[in-house]
């Protein structure tokens, strides 16, 4: 049996809208998390997805925020590309992909930052996720993310402040900072800022197992991140 998962992140403030590339063949060469449109074919087929890169005032290419001269309160999210290949799932290996969320405060109240989305799912089965803080298990179905730098798996990094030398404004939510620790809950809060100003990098980590019993398929999961300013 084969098993594939594609999975597409993007960043709106206040609405969400996400499109996932899909196919009837149990199979992904690659997947990843891109500024603008990516092609992704194997010899079987060919599928596009569109993700972009969101803010006040929509910044194209990299992660670069524009001028802030002005006296008004600006809040804006860029989605990164980020790296990532599923390829095929196996049940004694964890499956990754991560993105980066740039989040820039100015002369704000701060922000929260959501991730919202159904976890991926096939033919009307849709993957388990912990509710819970839970460690990665090969062999046992799970989905789940945090913003953390973990080790089982290696993938992530916690959230870093620009410029780096400054201490780190944003503060991750406890049951999404904890290292090699995993959940999903769409709609939680990730992260939050209380300060006026200041940028917030931060790394989300997705995860997914399989065990023996889920059923083979193409799983695709839409989500979007989504910053909402305090008043």
């Amino acid at each position: 049996m084969l098993f594939a998962v594609c999975l597409s992140l993007c960043g709106l403030a206040g609405t969400a809208m996400a499109t996932t590339p899909s196919s009837s063949h149990y199979q992904i060469t690659e997947t990843q998390f891109s500024a603008g449109s990516l092609q992704s074919c194997s010899v079987q087929y060919c599928a596009q997805a569109s993700i972009g890169d969101t803010a006040s005032t929509p910044v194209a290419g990299a992660a670069v925020f524009g001028s802030t001269a002005n006296t008004e309160p600006v809040l804006e999210m860029i989605v990164e590309a980020g790296a990532s290949n599923l390829g095929i799932l196996k049940t004694e290996t964890t499956a990754t992909k991560t993105t980066t969320v740039h989040i820039r405060s100015y002369l704000s109240n701060g922000y929260v930052l959501q991730v919202v989305g159904d976890p991926p799912k096939f033919n009307g089965h849709t993957l388990d996720t912990p509710t819970t803080p839970t460690l990665a298990e090969t062999g046992i179905e799970q989905f789940g993310i945090n913003a953390a730098a973990n080790t089982i798996p290696s993938v992530g990094a916690d959230a870093v402040q620009v410029p780096a030398d400054q201490a780190v404004f944003g503060t991750v939510s406890p049951d999404y900072s904890t290292p090699n620790f995993f959940k999903y809950i769409s709609g939680d809060v990730i992260a939050h800022n209380l300060t006026a100003s200041g940028q917030t990098n931060y790394t989300i980590s997705m995860i997914v197992n399989i065990s023996s019993a889920t059923p083979a398929g193409h799983y695709s999961g839409d989500f979007a991140a989504i910053v909402i300013p305090l008043y």
